[in-house]
Order: structure tokens, then C-alpha cells, then sequence
């Protein structure tokens, strides 16, 4: 797919005309595969699958032509949604508090001659970069051990939506830095949303989509049982059309494709087969399992081939001592907010809180970004920041990944992981159930009663998904929910939640 002379040639608007192209190439995919089963199951063998894709390129490609030639162009884990709360502030406050307390200590550090001095802008960029948490050592070990499931969900589900926090943090930043004689606090925050809601938005609408498309395929199938082919390539190709629908619009393809995963796994995943969702999840996991190993390996290879700023070693040693002291910012104070809501037998105990502080390891988002900031920062700093952040990321992989078995020893929160299911009560100070916000315990003064009124209300999404959202966008009934109530899924992964 091309541009025409007319279009501008920023690389901006190339990578956003590149997006819409895919997007129109994913759509076609989709179409074909639609198109082809339709056919065979009519017997319309006078058309067959390859002559329909073929002549769905040639309608695509003549009104692309046509349209080059004017002079412009407009372009369940059970843990994990019974946390869910407790894994936004995380992932959302924390994220956001870890950012700023960071970049707010990077400058103060600069201004007192501590460490190279940054701008204040690029000291807050650094901080969004660097504030992306990738623990996937300490969840393996986690896994090994037998850690509680409440405490997996929480590192896990903040690894995940942090992710897409850093990311539309840094871009705001990043936009800030590029028009800061134009910017007042109101845009900025316009701008955050903007990125961060829209990708969210379009995430969760394209998961939704999904959704009704594959209960729509069997429906009108109902009695075909050869749908595996269809229902695998289309659930394969709905996240990639969500992430090239955010890019082909400007927004954040990876925050979309987060949602579309959290969606399609919560929907979509159940109106397949059984044949199909066995695929679905070998697939998916054989593909997390390749990506994670070759992007480790990639970081690795890129960190000795790639120049580094190794001479500002004052600016490495005390990022290091910033994000420690901004991960126990993010941690515990959430965790105080998070233990306001919950009654006493509920509440994240502290040796769990110390545990999410020591997972905070930084990877490949981290990375990216700091990869990104060469090409955003001039003057050396991107370079710099790079040099820090790969500094960071090697020291918390390596010391942090290997001690991560000792740790959880010392703060004894293994070998409770594999036995009982979900929500159940555990004996002991280290162990709590997952909040189920129906007990009416005394409120202790009129706080507690707004907090208490508060959780109420964002509960009731629970009962909204269960009684509407599952039953419209899925073919599940109630066994069924209740089957996958009891079950423990003993290895969720990365790509979905």
C-alpha cells in the first residue's frame, strides 16, 4: 500500500499510512477466510477460495488507486478479574506514582549535582520508561514454588497494565517535550487520555467485536462441526487488527492489543470449540514462549552491540537507588489504599507487599522505550538514558531473578499456589482470599464509609458481567460459569490474562 506525492513524508505519517495499510491487508485476510468457508460449505466450487482472494486484492487495490489520485487522503484467570481492582491501582496509581517520584528524583539529583542534570521534561520521561515492570523470572519461580494465587495475580496483572501505562505516559511526555511552549497542564492530561483511553477503547471494542462474530459463526453454523479452521484464523487475526487499527489512527497498537487480549480471553475464548480452544492456547502459548526467549536474547544482543554512555556511571548508581525507593512508593502506598477498601481478613498482607516491591524487574517494554529515547532526546541524553535503563534491566534480571527463591523463603509465601481453588479462605498471616466486597463490616468514620459505598458500586460490574456481558457476548450458561469457577489453570501465561 503507497502514499501518494501529495501525502507528507514525515516519518510519522509513514508509519501511520504503513498501519493503515496492514489494517486493510488484516481486514482482507479476515474476508477471504470469511468468504472461503462460506463457499465450500455452499458447494460453490465456480468460485474457489484463492480466485475470491484474489479478486477481493484487485476491488482493494482499484479503490486504493483510486483513492491515490486525490490530492489528499484522510486517514479467566479467576485471581486475575477477582483482583482486578487491586491489579488497576497498582498498575494505574502506582505506575503513575512511580513515574513522577522518579523523574522528580532524577532532576533533584541533577540540579544538586549528584548525576548528570536532565531537563525536567526528559527526567519524567525517563521515569515513565523505566517505570514498566517485566517480571517474567520472578513469575516463573513464582509458578515453580507454589506461591499464592492472589499474590501471582497481583505481579502478573500489574506487569501486564503497566505496560500500557508506561507507554501512553511516555508519549504524553514525549509530546510535551516536542511542544512545550504550547502546552498547558489541561492539554497534557487531554493528551494522556487521548492515548491511554482511545487505545483502551479501541482494545476493548475490537475483543468485543470479536466476540460477536464468533457466537454469530455459531450460530449460523450451528450445524457444521468442522469450524475449527475458521474460528482458529479468526482469533488469531482479531489482535493484530486491533493493534494496527491504534497504529493506523495514531494511538498505542500495543495498549489496544493488551485489552483486545483481556477481552477476547474473558468472551471470545469460550464461544470456540473445544478443538479450537486446545489450539488456540497451544498456539498462543508456543508463540509467548518463543517471543519471550527471543526478546531476551535480542536485549541482550543489542545491549553489546548498541553505544553506550558508560562514563556518566554517577547517573546509572543513583537511577538505580530512584527506582528502588519509587517501587516502594508505588507498592506500599497502593497497598495502603488497596487494605482502605478491604475488610481485615482480605487485606494484602505485608510480606505480599514486600514480595510485589522485590518483583520489580524491568525487560523489554523498558527497553523499547529507552531504545525510542535515543531517536527522541538530542544531545546525548537519549543515550544516556539508554545506557541506564540497560544498566537496570541486566541488574534486576540477573541479581533479582536469582535471588527471587531465597526472598520468597525468607518472606514465607510458598507452597500454597497448587492446592484449593480460587477464592477460598487460607489459614495463616501470609495468605488472604480474593475480595468479594459483599460483607458489611463497621466503617470507622465517613472515609470509610465513601470507600465503602465506592466498592459497592465498582462490584457490581461483577454481577453486570455475569448476568448481561457473558450471557449477550458469549454461549456460556451457568454451569458453565460455574464449571470454570472451580477450576486452577496452572500455568496462565503472557499473552493472555
Amino acid at each position: 500500500m503507497g502514499t501518494s506525492p501529495a501525502v507528507g513524508g514525515s516519518p510519522a505519517k509513514e508509519q501511520q499510512a504503513a498501519g493503515v495499510g496492514i489494517l486493510l491487508q488484516i481486514m482482507m485476510l479476515v474476508l477471504s477466510f470469511v468468504l472461503g468457508h462460506v463457499l465450500r460449505r455452499h458447494k460453490f466450487y465456480y468460485l474457489p477460495e484463492a480466485s475470491a482472494s484474489l479478486l477481493i486484492g484487485l476491488i482493494v487495490g482499484v479503490l486504493a488507486n483510486i483513492s491515490d489520485t486525490e490530492t489528499s487522503i484522510s486517514l479467566s484467570p479467576k485471581p486475575f478479574f477477582s483482583n482486578f481492582g487491586a491489579i488497576v491501582t497498582f498498575a494505574i496509581l502506582g505506575t503513575l506514582i512511580a513515574s513522577v517520584v522518579t523523574g522528580v528524583l532524577v532532576y533533584i539529583g541533577g540540579r544538586l549535582y549528584l548525576m548528570y542534570g536532565l531537563p525536567f521534561v526528559e527526567c519524567l520521561m525517563f521515569g515513565a520508561l523505566i517505570s514498566a515492570t517485566d517480571p517474567v523470572t520472578v513469575l516463573s519461580i513464582f509458578q515453580e514454588l507454589g506461591t499464592d494465587v492472589n499474590l501471582y495475580a497481583l505481579v502478573f496483572g500489574e506487569s501486564v497494565l503497566n505496560d500500557a501505562m508506561a507507554i501512553s505516559l511516555y508519549r504524553t511526555t514525549s509530546l510535551v517535550r516536542n511542544h512545550a511552549s504550547g502546552q498547558n497542564f489541561f492539554m497534557v492530561i487531554v493528551r494522556f487520555l487521548e492515548t491511554f483511553v482511545g487505545s483502551m477503547s479501541a482494545g476493548v471494542g475490537v475483543g468485543f467485536v470479536s466476540a460477536l462474530i464468533s457466537l454469530l459463526i455459531n450460530f449460523i453454523f450451528i450445524f457444521h462441526v468442522c469450524l475449527q479452521n475458521l474460528e482458529c484464523c479468526l482469533f488469531v487475526l482479531f489482535p493484530y487488527f486491533s493493534y494496527m487499527l491504534a497504529e493506523g489512527i495514531g494511538l498505542s497498537g500495543i495498549v489496544s492489543i493488551l485489552f483486545t487480549a483481556i477481552v477476547m480471553k474473558h468472551y471470545t475464548y469460550s464461544n470456540l470449540s473445544e478443538n479450537s480452544q486446545r489450539f488456540a492456547s497451544a498456539f498462543f502459548h508456543l508463540i509467548s514462549s518463543l517471543a519471550e526467549t527471543f526478546t531476551f536474547i535480542y536485549m541482550g544482543f543489542d545491549i553489546a552491540m548498541e553505544k553506550h554512555s558508560w562514563s556518566h556511571v554517577g547517573f546509572i548508581s543513583f537511577s538505580v537507588l530512584f527506582i528502588v525507593v519509587a517501587r516502594a512508593a508505588n507498592v506500599f502506598s497502593c497497598a495502603y489504599l488497596v487494605n482502605l477498601f478491604r475488610p481485615v481478613q482480605q487485606k494484602i498482607p505485608l510480606n505480599h507487599q514486600k514480595a510485589l516491591w522485590y518483583s520489580g524487574l524491568r525487560g523489554a517494554m523498558a527497553f523499547a522505550l529507552a531504545l525510542q529515547s535515543v531517536h527522541d532526546l538530542p544531545e546525548g541524553h537519549g543515550q544516556i538514558i539508554f545506557t541506564a535503563t540497560t544498566a537496570i534491566i541486566v541488574l534486576t534480571v540477573l541479581l533479582i531473578g536469582g535471588s527471587t527463591g531465597t526472598m520468597l523463603e525468607a518472606l514465607q509465601v510458598v507452597g500454597d499456589g497448587r492446592d484449593g481453588q480460587l477464592g477460598e479462605s487460607f489459614e495463616g498471616n501470609n495468605r488472604y482470599v480474593a475480595p468479594s466486597y459483599n460483607e458489611d463490616g463497621p466503617s470507622g468514620n465517613r472515609f470509610k464509609m465513601k470507600l465503602k459505598e465506592f466498592h459497592k458500586r465498582t462490584s457490581s460490574f461483577s454481577a453486570l458481567d455475569k448476568n448481561y456481558l457473558t450471557p449477550f457476548f458469549t454461549s456460556q450458561n451457568e454451569n458453565d460459569d460455574d464449571e470454570e469457577d472451580g477450576k486452577i489453570h496452572s500455568k496462565p501465561s503472557l499473552h493472555f490474562v
